[in-house]
């Protein structure tokens, strides 16, 4: 029975350990790409200066996240490593228009409460006893509501909804983190899948986390942000 347990214990840590694996070598690649891209006005004005490359960009990353999540079982580890890899390559490549708009100091430190917030909420989601799943629906709905109310203030121009919007998304990104957490850590425990099909699945649970921090780091941003024209 000890040995059992010693096993699942085993297993689990090695498949977190991948999942945190991904989800850094993902988050690296972001950070990097951004901010190479906004260090070379060229590029930037490529980018940003045509509607069409923002919309094409915006489809294929949509398109990469829904082929990680709904085909990862048809994929091959390298191509589901590839996709997840390409993926935070575009991110970069979008996120790279914060640099244009905050100052790399309050970008660093927002990185860094951000961080702080979601290895918080990690953890609660890891440790905690009480089951979370109860907020999985409810917190799916928040999203799309989320997506919705900043959709209407495109149109809106509200500075003050904005920041509404803004103190909800951090508050939903934080409990996604813990809720995802605690998905993963379920996963973990009743792994009975090795070699590429474990490594396929960290990647998924990998891409989950990436999105939650990477959520939760521009909501807090909207908030933290110094402007570069302040």
């Amino acid at each position: 029975m000890f040995e059992k347990e010693t096993l699942v214990n085993r297993t689990n840590s090695s498949f977190l350990s991948k999942v945190y694996g991904w989800m850094t070598v993902g988050l690296a690649l972001t950070a990097s790409v951004a901010y190479y891209i906004s260090s070379q006005p060229k590029i930037v004005a490529a980018i940003f200066n045509n509607f069409a490359v923002i919309l094409v960009l915006f489809f294929v990353q949509i398109a990469l996240v829904a082929a990680l999540s709904f085909y990862i079982s048809k994929m091959s580890f390298s191509l589901a490593a590839l996709t997840f890899i390409g993926y935070s390559i575009l991110s970069g490549v979008t996120l790279s228009s914060i640099f244009l708009v905050y100052t790399q100091s309050s970008i660093a430190v927002t990185f860094f409460v951000a961080a702080g917030m979601f290895a918080a909420m990690a953890l609660y989601g890891y440790l905690t006893k009480s089951d979370l799943s109860s907020m999985g629906s409810f917190l799916f709905m928040a999203v799309i509501g989320l997506a919705i109310a900043l959709l209407i203030n495109m149109f809106l121009k509200s500075e003050m909804f904005d920041y509404i919007i803004s103190g909800i998304g951090v508050i939903i990104f934080s409990l996604l983190t813990a809720y995802d957490m605690q998905q993963i850590k379920l996963i973990g425990s009743q792994m009975s899948l090795a070699g590429e099909d474990q490594s396929k699945i960290s990647i998924i649970c990998a891409l989950k986390l990436y999105l939650d921090f990477i959520n939760l780091f521009l909501y807090l941003l909207r908030f933290m942000g110094k402007k570069n024209n302040d």
